[in-house]
């Protein structure tokens, strides 16, 4: 089976044979692509342990973290390992935008790449679908007047779209009069930012995931009591909607090894992590899971941790940062323009970033082990420094990956330090704040503990929020909305910044996701497209291949 560029791909029957799946149980998506449904679930005694794959904080000269994790899949398995790749499914935002594809890249790649990039098995659609259609049952029940005191302006419940639209982000709906109101003042996210999409990665079973829908807020009654999507008789219909988006996807490697790609939030606005029943699965069937958090340590792993990990997901035995010399260059103060000069001293200074991602993973437990993803213009004594400021730091090995150019072969020292950090049995999972603290204390103690602020200033009515939303007993960790591009909430901070003012603007509840989403500084949770966005180079041929497609 080819999946393009010369790669001979595995029959999927084989691959879910592998995982000790029946093939005839599974419910395939053409021929190189399958969902398991939650009942064929495995169970074991001993689940394989599970490494979460993290970064420095994201630079323009990208890091390759995707690329990394599925190398490290390959490199496990040339280790003689038994591996399971779980990574989130790719959003079409940033794929026609200005990120691209996020399947890897050169050698380390998960197939078919362009179907995982693209409509993949629908469950974006469902998402979406699902959430579009709470916001409509929303309107009904303002418009019909039969929750007293819900109006059309009380409505906090956004749509959603997959596309990278800034015109979407303010809208008024419901202009043409009372037929078709509410007229009413509301907006668009990006799907990946769906409360739905956070829900579909943390849900455990089907019971979970009903529970969790019915607990979403859409808005307020006038005397400030939550309206939620179970009293407004939305989620029977919201379960049909999502009944095939809560099977995992199974896939591949572009070397044959399994691959189960599911769920899709993003780590700056959403906890970007790929799905509870996803890693559930993987650790039942394989030796060794490896799983990837979005964005840096202080974003999509803190989520993993604080979110993941504390709504029930298994404790990860190890971490690995992936950093490369031409990012700690960026963080030294480097433009892209003279990346190709070396420059130790430009690596050292920016390996302050290193440094704290190298902390944070300690700060929670774990080992850290260090992944240099190599490129071909690495001086040695770059290379040396990386290492050298990685060990003192704390990370128990600092390795090169060659993923990318050499595939599994590549990464077989990196599969190596991994499986000698996990079976040095050193993890001992620490959570940042306590369940019961209060939303301003764990604000704080992010802000200040990781993001290394000075203070937190609080935006209007934002302890007022949160006041409010204790009063409701949402209790819930905090996914902070901030930018991927900096520790600190101003994106241009590189490095390792201290001392800064942490801004928190607005409060969010996401009830059904057990989330109070923290927005600080100028954050955008949809999206607008670059000044070249990709879109411009992707295409179809006449012979219906697609072309254009980044990482793919």
């Amino acid at each position: 089976m080819h999946a393009g560029k010369g790669i001979q791909l595995r029959p999927i029957a084989e691959v879910a044979s592998t995982l000790g799946l029946a093939w005839g149980d599974l419910e395939p998506y053409g021929t190189d692509k399958a969902k398991i449904p939650l009942r064929l679930f495995p169970q074991s005694a001993h689940p394989a342990p599970l490494v979460v794959v993290t970064a420095i904080t994201p630079t323009p000269a990208g890091e390759g973290k995707t690329t990394t994790s599925i190398g490290l899949v390959d490199g496990l398995a040339k280790f003689g390992k038994r591996p399971v790749l779980t990574i989130r499914q790719p959003s079409l935002g940033p794929l026609f935008g200005r990120k691209g594809g996020g399947t890897g890249g050169g050698k380390a790649t998960a197939q078919p790449a362009t179907d995982i990039n693209l409509h993949f098995t629908g469950d974006f659609h469902a998402i979406e679908s699902a959430h579009n259609f709470l916001a409509a049952m929303a309107d009904h029940a303002a418009h019909s007047g039969g929750i007293a005191g819900f109006t059309g302006e009380s409505i906090s419940w956004r749509r959603v779209t997959d596309a990278e639209d800034r015109a979407l982000r303010r809208v008024v709906t419901g202009i043409g009069g009372r037929a078709d109101g509410p007229l009413r003042e509301t907006g668009f996210d990006i799907s990946a930012a769906s409360e739905i999409m956070a829900i579909l990665a943390l849900a455990r079973d089907y019971d979970d995931l009903r529970a969790r829908l019915s607990d979403i807020v859409v808005g307020w009654t006038s005397d400030d009591r939550p309206v939620t999507a179970a009293e407004i008789q939305a989620v029977g219909s919201m379960m049909v909607l999502l009944k095939d988006a809560l099977k995992p996807n199974l896939v591949q490697t572009a070397e044959g090894n399994p691959a189960i790609v599911h769920t899709g939030p993003f780590g700056n606005i959403a906890h970007g992590c790929s799905s509870i029943v996803a890693d559930q699965l993987a650790r039942a069937c394989g030796d060794y899971v490896v799983t990837e958090a979005g964005f840096g340590a202080d974003l999509g792993f803190e989520k993993f941790m604080d979110i993941k990990v504390r709504q029930g997901g298994a404790h990860p035995s190890a971490a690995v940062v992936v950093a490369t010399v031409r990012g700690l260059k960026w963080h030294g103060g480097i433009e892209m323009d003279a990346m190709a000069a070396p420059n130790v001293k430009a690596v050292h200074g920016g390996s302050a970033n290193l440094r704290h991602a190298i902390q944070i993973v300690n700060r929670y437990g774990l080992p850290a082990v260090v992944a240099i993803n190599r490129f071909p213009q690495d001086a040695p004594e770059e290379l040396a420094e990386v290492k050298r400021a990685a060990l003192e730091a704390g990370a128990v090995a600092a390795v090169e990956a060659k993923g990318f150019a050499e595939g599994g072969e590549g990464m077989r020292e990196l599969a190596e330090a991994v499986v000698g950090a996990v079976e040095g049995g050193s993890a001992k999972v620490r959570l940042l704040y306590d369940d019961g603290a209060r939303i301003t204390s764990k604000v704080e103690s992010l802000a200040t503990q990781l993001f290394m602020a000075s203070e937190v200033t609080w935006g209007p009515r934002t302890r007022t929020t949160a006041r409010r939303f204790e009063q409701n007993g949402w209790d819930f960790p905090i996914c902070i909305a901030k930018t991927h591009l900096s520790i600190s909430a101003n994106p241009r901070l590189r490095g390792a910044p201290e001392g800064h003012i942490f801004p928190v603007s607005e409060l969010r509840v996401a009830a059904g996701a057990r989330q109070v989403i923290c927005l600080a500084g100028d954050i955008m949770t949809l999206p607008g497209l670059p000044a070249q966005p990709n879109a411009y180079d992707i295409d179809l041929t006449r012979d219906g291949e697609v072309v254009g497609l980044l990482g793919t």
